[in-house]
C-alpha cells in the first residue's frame, strides 16, 4: 500500500489503535507524553502558569495516540479529512453538515466574524465589559467602531443595553464570561435573541460550555435553526486540553457559513489538530473527568481564598476571578517574581485577579505565594 495515498476510511483506520506502526516506521522513539504541574523556567526553577485558562491535564489518550499515527500523513494537506470531524460535530451538535464551520482555534472563528460582520460597511462591533479581548482588537482592525457595554451586578451581559447599542454589525457574548467566570441566564439570552433584528449579527462564544453546571446555564445551538443572525462558536482547547493544537469551529446557517467561509484561509486547520478532535470525541471519560478535577479543585482554592477573606465571582468556567481588595497589578507582577504566573489586568475590574485552575500541587503553590504578596 501506498502511504502516501490516502483515503477518507483509511485515514480512520490510522486513527485507531496502533493502524499506522504498520505503515510508518517512526523516525525516532518517543517518550510517554508527560503533563508536568509546572513549566521550566529560565532561572532553572519552574513556573506555575496560571495565565490562560489552558487545561493541565492535556489531551485525552485517545488524542495523543491519534496524533502520533497521524504522523504519515503530514505531506498531505488535511482539507480532505475535515469532513470526518465535522460529521462527527453535526451529529453531537444535532445540526447539518453544511452548518458547521472549522477554525484554527475559536480565535479564528471570533476573527472570521469580526472581518465578515464589522467594519465601515457592515457596523459596529458591541461587547461587554470586561470580556475576551481579542475579537475587539480584530473588529478595531477591521475599521469597526467598538463599543463595550458594562457587566450587570450580578456580572451578566446587560443585554439590553448591547441591543439598544447595535444596529446592524455585531454582538459579541461570551458564555461562560472571560475574564469573569460568569454566566448570562438562559432565559434572557434566549428572550434576547429572539428580539435581535436579523440584520444584526449575534456571536455568543460559549469556549467555557462543558465547564458550566448551573441550572440557569444551557447552550444555544438549538436555537441556530430558527435564528439566521446566530453563531455559536466552540474551542477544543479548554476540557479538551488541545490549545496548542488549535481546532475550533462554530455552528450556524449556511448562508452565514457560507458568509465568513469566503475570509478563511484554506487548510487552517492541520492534520494533527483534526486527528486529535475526532478522537477525542470518542473518548467518552475525558470530558466528565476534566469537570470533575475542575469542579474539586476549584472548590479547595475558593475555601481556601475566602479563609483569606477574598471573595469569588461564582464561577462557572475554569477559572475564577476574585476581588484581591487592592490593585491588582502589583500583585501580578509580584506574584510573577515568585514564578507564579496569573491572568493579566482587566480595566474595569482593576482589584480582581483572574486565576486558571491548575491541579491541586499547582493551586497550593499559588495560595503560598499569594499569602506572602497579599498581606
Amino acid at each position: 500500500m501506498n502511504t502516501m495515498s490516502v483515503s477518507r476510511r483509511k485515514f480512520a483506520q490510522l486513527l485507531g489503535a496502533g493502524a499506522a506502526a504498520a505503515l510508518v516506521r517512526p523516525p525516532v522513539s518517543f517518550a510517554k507524553p508527560t503533563q508536568p504541574d509546572a513549566t521550566s523556567s529560565t532561572t532553572g526553577g519552574s513556573v506555575v502558569r496560571l495565565s490562560a485558562n489552558e487545561n493541565p491535564y492535556g489531551p485525552s489518550p485517545n488524542a495523543l495516540k491519534a496524533m502520533t499515527n497521524s504522523f504519515g500523513l503530514s505531506c498531505r494537506y488535511p482539507d480532505e479529512h475535515n469532513n470526518m470531524l465535522i460529521d462527527k460535530l453535526a451529529k453531537l451538535n444535532g445540526v447539518n453538515h453544511d452548518e458547521i464551520l472549522l477554525g484554527d482555534g475559536s480565535g479564528e472563528i471570533l476573527k472570521l466574524c469580526a472581518e465578515t460582520f464589522t467594519g465601515p460597511q457592515n457596523g459596529k462591533l458591541v461587547a461587554a465589559d470586561p470580556t475576551f479581548e481579542a475579537i475587539l482588537n480584530n473588529a478595531k482592525a477591521n475599521g469597526a467602531e467598538v463599543v463595550k457595554v458594562p457587566l450587570t451586578s450580578s456580572f451578566a451581559h446587560d443585554l439590553q443595553k448591547m441591543l439598544a447599542a447595535a444596529k446592524g454589525g455585531l454582538i459579541y457574548i461570551c458564555n461562560p464570561n472571560n475574564p469573569t467566570a460568569s454566566i448570562t441566564p438562559k432565559n434572557e439570552l434566549g428572550d434576547f435573541i429572539a428580539k435581535t433584528p436579523r440584520e444584526t449579527m449575534i456571536l455568543v462564544d460559549e469556549a467555557y460550555f462543558h465547564y458550566a453546571d448551573s441550572p440557569d446555564y444551557e447552550s444555544v445551538i438549538p436555537l441556530v435553526k430558527e435564528h439566521p443572525n446566530l453563531i455559536v462558536s466552540r474551542t477544543f482547547s479548554k476540557i479538551y486540553g488541545m490549545a496548542g493544537l488549535r481546532c475550533g469551529y462554530c455552528v450556524a446557517q449556511k448562508q452565514t457559513i457560507d458568509r465568513m467561509r469566503s475570509n478563511q484561509m484554506w487548510d487552517s486547520v492541520n492534520i494533527m489538530a483534526l486527528a486529535a478532535a475526532t478522537a477525542s470525541l470518542d473518548d467518552v471519560d475525558h470530558v466528565p473527568n476534566g469537570q470533575r478535577l475542575n469542579s474539586d479543585t476549584k472548590a479547595f482554592v475558593i475555601s481556601e481564598l475566602e479563609r483569606m477573606g477574598h471573595k469569588t465571582i461564582p464561577s462557572q468556567a475554569n477559572f475564577i476571578m476574585f476581588d484581591c481588595r487592592k490593585p491588582v497589578v502589583p500583585l501580578i507582577k509580584t506574584l510573577k517574581e515568585r514564578s507564579v504566573h496569573v491572568g493579566r489586568l482587566f480595566p474595569a475590574l482593576p482589584n480582581h485577579m483572574r486565576l486558571t485552575i491548575g491541579k491541586k500541587s499547582e493551586m497550593e503553590r499559588f495560595l503560598a505565594a499569594f499569602r506572602e504578596v497579599a498581606a
